[in-house]
């Protein structure tokens, strides 16, 4: 039987293995994401000088009151269009995602999708 802990490992590896080959620029900043069984998290994150640009999550004032739970795929869509709202704001058009070893499925899809729409280019 596989436990929760052997799939996070496994995950763990995967975003390991995926980290070796991208890599967060000025120009080109990582869009990073954590997945929790209750919330969604994004940042913008530029590896050579070790810094995120932007953050959000359905932890965010502004998404908390109109998302009743935050770990379904209407509220990734909505994170996804904060992400990239705040990546605007700062001047950031084009990002790597890094989809942190999840499948490229469902509230991860929706994320990226509405980080899309919203105008960020990967």
């Amino acid at each position: 039987m596989i436990t929760k802990g052997d799939k996070n490992k496994a995950r763990l590896k995967r975003h390991l293995r995926v980290r070796k080959k991208i890599q967060g620029t000025t120009e080109r900043p990582r869009l990073n994401i954590f997945r929790s069984s209750k919330h969604m998290y994004a940042q913008l994150i530029d590896d050579v000088k070790g810094v995120t640009i932007a953050s959000a999550s359905t932890q965010d004032k502004e998404l908390k009151d109109s998302i009743g739970n935050g770990g379904n795929v209407e509220a990734a869509r909505k994170v996804g269009a904060l992400i990239a709202e705040r990546a605007k704001n700062n001047g950031v058009v084009q990002v790597v995602f890094d989809r942190g070893g999840y499948l490229y499925h469902g509230r991860v899809q929706a994320l990226a999708d509405a980080a899309r729409e919203a105008g960020l280019e990967f």
